[in-house]
């Protein structure tokens, strides 16, 4: 019955915002009618759950009340401390964040949901050839350590955020190190592991994504190179 409730809740306000948003929408055109030409791109209106919306979500509560106890095996869901749910109702993102951790609630054929892992994770930027401001070509790989910050964002605002912030810890890397010479390549560690982080945390920011921590792990130049700066020492 708390389930049922909520639910009504949420309708019920979701209802009340549209009224309110369509009651302004309506006096801004009023009051601009003799400025069409400017409120026409000023004024935006979102469109709220329409009537067919809410008759399915009704009728989705009427049959998890007739089919009780057997129902809540399909409307009980749990995720663990470290995961979150992103819950889409009809194709709209639901209000009130992602769930969890523990015990939540979904209404079967009318909400779909996805889980999102929050723990740290890690990524070895594999090794990339890179030719160097002084014009040597060396070949270098980082790790990556990384993890989601925003559910929600992770969801809705890209396909494949890990593959994304991967492929992205790539990009940076080769663009970082192509505007320096070996030897600072060699000597400055440090600052190119945060330039990069700073870059990164930039990059996969819209995508909820939060870039702990960046290590430039090998360093590797060719034979003929190696020989020759041994040959100097």
């Amino acid at each position: 019955m708390i389930f049922i409730k909520q639910t009504f809740k949420q309708v019920n306000q979701q209802i009340t915002t549209k009224l309110i948003e369509e009651m302004k929408y309506q006096d801004n055109q009023k009051m601009g009618s003799s400025k069409d030409n400017h409120s026409h791109d000023e004024v935006q209106c979102e469109e709220g759950p329409g009537v067919c919306a809410f008759a399915l979500t009704i009728f989705s509560l009427f049959l998890i009340i007739v089919t009780l106890p057997l129902s809540l095996f399909f409307v009980v869901k749990v995720v663990q401390e470290y995961e979150r749910a992103v819950i889409f109702r009809l194709g709209r993102l639901l209000t009130g964040g992602a769930r969890g951790p523990g015990v939540f609630f979904v209404i079967p054929c009318v909400d779909v949901y996805e889980k999102i892992d929050m723990r740290s994770q890690t990524f070895e930027i594999p090794p990339q050839e890179i030719l160097t401001k002084d014009s040597v070509t060396v070949f270098v790989n980082a790790i990556m350590y990384y993890k989601v910050a925003n559910a929600i964002h992770a969801v809705a605002n890209v396909d494949d955020y890990s593959g994304s912030a991967r492929l992205l810890a790539a990009t940076t890397l080769r663009n970082v190190l192509g505007t320096l010479t070996l030897g600072d390549i060699l000597c400055q560690r440090e600052s190119i592991a945060k330039e990069m982080k700073e870059t990164l945390d930039e990059g996969t920011e819209p995508w909820g994504v939060m870039v702990e921590r960046v290590e430039v792990k090998d360093v590797r130049v060719p034979e003929q190179l190696q020989r020759a700066m041994a040959a100097e020492a």
